[in-house]
């Protein structure tokens, strides 16, 4: 449910007001893209300042704070004026509360909680992410068409709140705290030898300054920076792509619909074979579906194919699934669960270089070009590319330094 919250007031509520925001104020698409790309760099900064905390404290008060300050900054906008304004409240406040509540806090949490079935309880909770695309997109594309966009802001302010502080308080920072084991175990099960994945996860536990003097820490930046751009462009753009295209809001809307459903009911389905398989493979897979649907779509607009549209929106949908659950499988089977938060914090700097750049040089084309093809042909390469680089990464060695 936080994760919802977190992604959907971020990114996939970014395309269905970038269209009435840009016509009333007067922006172009470059400068109303401002925040999501500024708000990459405020996403790295809150994670790196607080993932060796979750380790230490756990996420209950990080999540907390993170909802109060969402909700705070979506009322806001609703009487944004400025484009400074807009970059402040939206490219900072809003996503350092998001970053609070999110992707970091959560699959951190869920690292420690599980070993044996990482993927799948991962996976589980993502399904957030991809309700969001569901339920979110389409309400706030009817709210700003019924009450205008400046109430949308408003009315997501008050749901945020009402959905994300509650189920905040559930959040427990690991099962050790609580006399307990990963996956449900018991001091029994330990003694009967059936948590030996979860001592030796624990064992090759790697610290942040370890895990920075390792190649595979960089590789795995570059690969998923490659792999994760795809939903980040696609979330922004997709819905003014499709209306350059001759689409209607509530058409576009749906296409995001089309993409949420199978992205939510794939992840299961990852997750269970990402506890059965190699993750890494699974990776390079779920890669090159994303950037083999992205293509499918860049020809079947060429070509005016709906049909074709939907089934590339679909496939992309798929590929998405499998997004979060690899990489943070792939991470933490990499570094384990014991500094996983510091680890995956010291990550984040470096993997802005790809989100903070990908979707401003989107909106830069489009705005140069007048079309986004291009562009997408290229995000798409990009994906492929970190398919062949998830194949190569091999797993750090074992180090006492």
């Amino acid at each position: 449910m936080t994760q919802l919250v977190a992604v959907g007031v971020t990114n996939y509520v970014a395309g269905p007001f970038m269209a009435p925001m840009v016509e009333e104020l007067g922006w172009s698409r470059a400068e109303y893209t401002i925040p999501r790309s500024l708000g990459m760099f405020v996403m790295a900064g809150v994670g790196f300042l607080i993932g060796a905390l979750v380790d230490r404290h756990g996420g209950r008060r990080f999540m907390l704070f993170g909802t109060l300050a969402c909700s705070a900054s979506l009322w806001l906008l609703g009487s944004t004026e400025t484009l400074a304004g807009w970059i402040v409240v939206n490219g900072v406040l809003l996503t350092a509360g998001a970053g609070l509540m999110g992707n970091l806090v959560v699959n951190v949490t869920l690292a420690k909680w599980f070993v044996e079935r990482r993927g799948f309880a991962v996976a589980m909770a993502a399904m957030g992410v991809s309700f969001a695309g569901i339920a979110v997109t389409p309400a706030v594309t009817w709210a700003i068409q019924t009450w205008g966009w400046r109430s949308a802001w408003e009315a997501l302010a008050v749901a945020s709140l009402l959905v994300a502080a509650p189920v905040s308080l559930f959040v427990r920072r690991a099962p050790e705290d609580h006399g307990l084991l990963p996956d449900g175990k018991t001091a029994a099960d330990a003694a009967a030898g059936r948590t030996a994945l979860a001592e030796a996860d624990f064992a090759r536990s790697m610290t942040r300054r370890q895990a920075l003097g390792s190649f595979a820490f960089y590789a795995l930046i570059v690969a998923f920076g490659l792999f994760t751009i795809n939903i980040v462009v696609v979330l922004l753009h997709a819905m003014p792509w499709l209306d350059d295209e001759g689409f209607t809001p509530t058409l576009a809307a749906q296409m995001i619909v089309v993409t949420s459903i199978p992205a939510m009911l794939a992840k299961p389905i990852w997750g269970f074979f990402i506890d059965r398989l190699q993750a890494r493979p699974l990776g390079a897979l779920g890669s090159a579906v994303t950037g083999g649907s992205l293509l499918l779509i860049v020809a079947a607009l060429a070509f005016d194919s709906l049909a074709w549209a939907i089934v590339g929106f679909f496939l992309l949908g798929v590929g998405w699934g499998g997004m979060i659950p690899i990489q943070e499988v792939i991470w933490a089977g990499f570094f384990g669960r014991r500094h996983l938060g510091a680890v995956r914090s010291a990550a984040m700097p470096f993997s802005l270089v790809f989100g903070a750049a990908a979707p401003l040089l989107v909106a830069y084309y489009r705005d140069s070009v007048g079309d986004y093809t291009g562009a997408m042909v290229a995000v798409a390469v990009a994906n492929l590319t970190a398919a062949v680089l998830m194949l190569a990464v091999k797993p750090p060695k074992p180090t006492t330094a």
